[in-house]
């Protein structure tokens, strides 16, 4: 008898309510010095590790680390004796029903880090049933066309040709575009370009999501623009000066939309947990970047699709034992900040 990844889920529900809320450390770290089996690896930050091994220093720089302090200060409020048998992670997004709520965000240069670059995240994303977001170096048709699920793309703001680059995806097969503000395609930060943000968002026949907010105010300029979506970011850290992280405004930001459009937020998720305290927090769907590129570096395609299925794992394990079975509990009461 076959069993697909949503009847898997299911039956995980099932007796996984009693569990800790914590992620596994056990199994045993990988080696160190060698390439491990993919299938070997227990969580998300051992890729890290792996894809060490296998990229040059420069090429490694690229796509390690992360702030981790916002994450570690969050905590769960647990609500026990729920029934949780019925476990589903299946979140609508744009017409579409995404099987988690995880995307794998845009990241330039893949072929770096591997040779078939972002044809082979489409098919690792395809087959870990999630949308991915192109870049305006990939070769878009080749990346739609590797993928089973939806395929979305990113330009620059501030690039000349920015309508034309997209209108080119959205022909290709994108469908939805992410509008990158305050960095420029060599990123460094710029000056946020509203202009051609309107502009976009009244030219594009497909969902347009502004990415890089990190403000209430930014959000808000962003809904008068047109955008039918935000991404809270600051981009690896390029904007913001380092210290609010987009997890530190992402309630505020949420409050502030009431609903009016889809939140995604990005940076430094590592965890099914991490996954779990972003979407408490108010966001609609969370896009993990590095995390799928360390797999991409270290495995290929596979790579891809077990980082993946590793978040969706551990996010279901933790939507049921706090006691929020589906995608619609989740709810702010879930976390609890810790001051430090």
């Amino acid at each position: 008898m076959t069993i697909d990844r949503r009847e898997s889920l299911r039956r995980f529900g099932q007796f996984v309510t009693g569990a800790s809320g914590q992620e596994p450390t056990g199994g045993g770290a990988p080696p160190n010095d060698r390439l491990a089996p993919v299938l070997e690896l227990v969580n998300v930050p051992e890729f890290e590790a792996m894809a060490r091994l296998v990229l040059s220093g420069k090429q490694y720089g690229r796509v390690s680390g992360g702030q981790r302090r916002s994450f570690d200060k969050m905590t769960f409020r647990q609500r026990l004796m729920v029934y949780a048998s019925d476990l589903d992670l299946t979140t609508p997004l744009f017409g579409h029903d995404m099987f988690a709520p995880i995307i794998v965000g845009p990241v330039s240069g893949q072929r770096a880090l591997h040779p078939e670059g972002e044809v082979a995240t489409a098919r690792g994303a395809s087959d870990g049933k999630a949308v991915m977001v192109a870049t305006g170096d990939s070769p878009v048709d080749e990346v739609v066309a590797a993928s089973q699920q939806p395929v979305w793309y990113q330009v620059y703001a501030d690039a000349s040709g920015a309508s034309d680059d997209a209108s080119r995806a959205v022909d290709a097969g994108c469908q939805a575009v992410c509008v990158t503000l305050a960095v420029s395609e060599g990123g460094a930060p710029t000056a946020i370009d509203w202009d051609t943000l309107s502009s976009l968002s009244a030219a594009i026949d497909v969902p347009v999501l502004a990415k890089g907010i990190m403000s209430v105010d930014q959000a808000r300029a962003a809904l008068d623009a047109g955008v039918d979506g935000l991404v809270v970011s600051n981009h690896g850290g390029v904007v913001g000066g380092g210290q609010a992280l987009p997890i530190d405004v992402l309630a505020e930001v949420s409050d502030a939309v009431a609903g009016a459009v889809p939140v995604l937020v990005d940076g430094s998720f590592r965890r099914g947990t991490d996954i779990l305290k972003g979407l408490a927090l108010g966001a609609s769907a969370v896009m993990v970047a590095r995390p799928p590129m360390w797999g991409l570096a270290a495995y290929g395609a596979e790579g891809v699709q077990t980082v993946l299925e590793l978040f969706q794992t551990e996010l279901a394990r933790n939507m049921a034992s706090s006691g929020r079975p589906k995608i619609a509990m989740i709810d702010r009461e879930l976390v609890r900040l810790d001051q430090w």
